[in-house]
């Protein structure tokens, strides 16, 4: 039989609706259950697309035993964390603070005022891998809410207590600081490179994850200060990761991490939010390195999402699974198998050809899989690019013209073949705040990659997103916005980051195409944050309204993780609108902003390293590009080729229509004089661009 998670539209709550747990969503029905029956509460925090979300839940969730031991004795919550990141915050920083380690699936237990007095992540059915069992973790706990009550609450009581004072949720008023100098962007340059993997690219050892905002720094800090290492540590990074086996070389896009330092082996989910980002990354060193190889790759990240992630509406899709069935008789999921080879389907697709195959994409009778802890990917192959042409073409005994032209064949061949498995889960909630991430996504590539034929697609695709949101998750008349939509359902007041990364998608497109509602809206979304979420006292952004009671912390998240913090991007935000419009309000905000961090933010960049890009936006030079003429006109496009070649991170670029193609760059008051001339509007580029020096080492 069902449970109440049935009339739920997440999609991981609907995952979970035939559980035998008496699941609850979260409210009032739940914590009014727990108060009357005197019970604590089990909260599960989760996502659909979670490889070990659904492990826990085929082990423990779908137990009779296990439910039977959390009917008796708790209420039991589930939460999607994609949904609901203010729950996910709070008791993810309460199960971090006292296990000292983080993830999903989260698993928290509450009095019934909400209070955590225990947690931790993943729990096996049984004691193993050093970590407790579930059934005897609830055994205890039922133990102590009876027997050792007193001591429960008192604890729950302390560590909510310490948390609201270690987050800064207690409403005192910090210590104030000057905005950091240059000096310390060089500090926090070097905190990246003195950790980079000059083997593997990346920064650190295994797991590795695609952490943009990183890269998107030490791009930014290069052309403030002509830093050589920051630049090679971040192109160097993003060719690693897209030549191993955390791409997908046969649909295209990035899987959610690597679990080893090769990049080979990934976990197999897809995030929208991490292929927006790293298409920004990679249209940002296609621009600073002139190497053809990363617009590449971002014009194949943006075509997967385009074919796989995106609504007939135009909204963009949340997720795709790493978790599917190895066949169509198959009644289990496994993870990666959709994406995974053997060596005798390559050989049987192939035939004459599977030596070039094998050789390119480094596929190996037993499998190539090293980093398999659990024995999850035995004897398989996850394809990743192992040998360049000359040396298959040397190997093999053909021409290179020989080896690339089955190249040539080889992916659309596996993409086909591929096709007739069991396709991993979509989940299909439209999210405001990824949205506003790809819409950013798809209007740079259009501004960068002029000569590409899909510019004008982009362009459509970023403005159906933005029109989609429009229409669908904002309420012009309390001008606020909406989080989820799915199935016809809008739900779920925004987030500080709904606003953060929905208004940096919509400056990025009013700078693609030159429509001005698009501005308009960014501004009035601008406002609109600023009144929910600004924090005057310190210069922070909550996360949070604070207007939801059972929300126990108003956090402000500094933390540039997966997605950058909602801080991190309205202070990015501010800093572009300042320039655009010429309101210093929007540079006072992010002067405050800034202050919050002081001059020991060099210290922590690797903590906030798209705080850290506002730090070297702060400190650059601004520049206003103004284009005038026919959007069509080869000559308008010849001069937004030449801005687009270059790596301008303090400029905005601005288009007018007009009957006569021209450029004009100003830095700061003073503007050059306007020019036709394309080889002329690069020199005053350079003049106004290059580095105020070069940083060897």
């Amino acid at each position: 039989m069902a449970n109440r998670l049935a009339g739920e539209r997440s999609p991981y709550l609907l995952q979970h609706a035939n559980n035998p747990v008496d699941w609850f969503p979260w409210g009032e029905e739940a914590f009014t259950k727990a108060s009357r029956e005197d019970k604590p509460i089990f909260l599960s925090i989760g996502y659909s697309t979670c490889h070990w979300c659904h492990v826990m839940e085929h082990e423990s969730f779908e137990d009779a035993a296990v439910a039977a031991a959390l009917n008796k004795d708790f209420v039991s919550i589930k939460v999607d964390r994609e949904e609901r990141p203010d729950i996910d915050r709070v008791y993810m920083t309460f199960v971090q603070a006292t296990t000292g380690a983080g993830g999903w699936p989260l698993s928290a237990w509450l009095t019934p005022d909400l209070k955590p007095f225990f947690g931790g992540t993943y729990f096996p059915p049984t004691s193993r891998w050093g970590r407790p069992g579930f059934i005897e973790v609830l055994e205890k706990l039922a133990s102590a809410w009876k027997n050792d009550r007193k001591s429960l609450l008192t604890s729950a009581d302390d560590i909510v207590e310490h948390l609201r004072k270690a987050t800064g949720s207690d409403g005192q008023e910090p210590d104030r600081a000057p905005v950091a100098g240059k000096g310390a962007i060089d500090v926090g340059v070097k905190a990246f490179v003195s950790t980079f993997d000059r083997r593997n690219g990346g920064f650190g050892g295994a797991p590795k994850f695609p952490r943009p905002s990183e890269l998107i720094f030490l791009l930014d800090a290069f052309a403030l200060n002509g830093d050589l290492e920051a630049r090679y540590a971040a192109v160097e990074t993003l060719r690693a990761m897209a030549i191993g086996g955390m791409r997908d070389h046969v649909g295209g896009g990035f899987h959610r991490y690597s679990v080893d330092a090769q990049w080979r082996v990934p976990h197999f989910e897809k995030m929208l939010y991490d292929q927006a980002q790293l298409v920004l990354a990679y249209l940002d060193a296609a621009q600073t390195t002139g190497d053809a190889f990363n617009s590449v790759i971002a014009e194949d990240t943006l075509d997967y999402v385009l074919s796989d992630l995106t609504s007939p509406d135009g909204g963009f899709y949340s997720a795709e699974d790493a978790d599917s069935l190895p066949n169509h008789d198959s009644t289990e999921k496994r993870e990666g198998s959709f994406y995974v080879w053997s060596a005798k389907e390559i050989d049987g697709l192939f035939g004459a050809d599977a030596e070039v195959v094998r050789r390119r994409f480094g596929i190996e009778d037993n499998g190539n899989v090293a980093a398999d802890p659990h024995g999850e990917f035995r004897g398989v192959n996850i394809p990743y690019i192992a040998q360049d042409i000359d040396d298959i073409a040397a190997r093999t005994g053909r021409t290179g013209d020989e080896v690339m032209a089955v190249i040539g064949t080889v992916r659309q061949k596996l993409y086909d073949a591929r096709a007739a498995r069991p396709r991993p889960h979509l989940d299909d909630k439209v999210i405001t705040a990824w949205n506003g991430l790809m819409i950013a996504a798809f209007a740079r590539a259009a501004r960068v990659l002029v000569d590409s034929p899909n510019r004008t697609r982009w362009r459509s695709a970023a403005e159906r997103a933005a029109s989609f949101v429009q229409s669908r998750l904002w309420d012009p008349s309390s001008k606020s916005l909406l989080r989820r939509y799915r199935d016809g359902e809008a739900k779920i007041a925004g987030f500080c980051e709904d606003y953060a990364y929905l208004i940096w998608g919509l400056v990025e497109l009013f700078q693609a195409g030159g429509d001005k509602r698009w501005l308009d809206w960014a501004i009035a979304l601008q406002a609109r944050q600023t009144e929910l979420f600004f924090d005057p006292l310190d210069g922070g952004w909550f996360s949070t309204t604070g207007a939801d009671p059972t929300v126990l912390l108003r956090l402000k998240e500094d933390y540039d993780g997966a997605e950058p913090s909602a801080a991190s991007v309205a202070t990015r935000n501010l800093l572009v609108l300042s320039h655009i419009t010429g309101d210093a309000s929007y540079r006072s905000r992010a002067e405050r902003a800034l202050e919050r961090y002081g001059p020991q933010i060099g210290k922590v960049a690797r903590v906030m390293p798209f705080m850290m890009s506002n730090l070297v936006q702060w400190h650059g030079t601004p520049l206003e590009v103004t284009i005038t003429g026919a959007r069509d006109d080869a000559r308008t496009i010849a001069l937004e080729r030449e801005v687009a070649k270059k790596h301008l991170p303090f400029a905005v670029v601005l288009f007018a229509e007009g009957a006569a193609p021209s450029a004009m760059v100003c830095s700061g008051s003073v503007c050059q004089l306007p020019t036709s001339d394309p080889a002329e509007l690069g020199r005053q580029l350079d003049v106004a661009s290059t580095p105020s020096r070069i940083i060897l080492s």
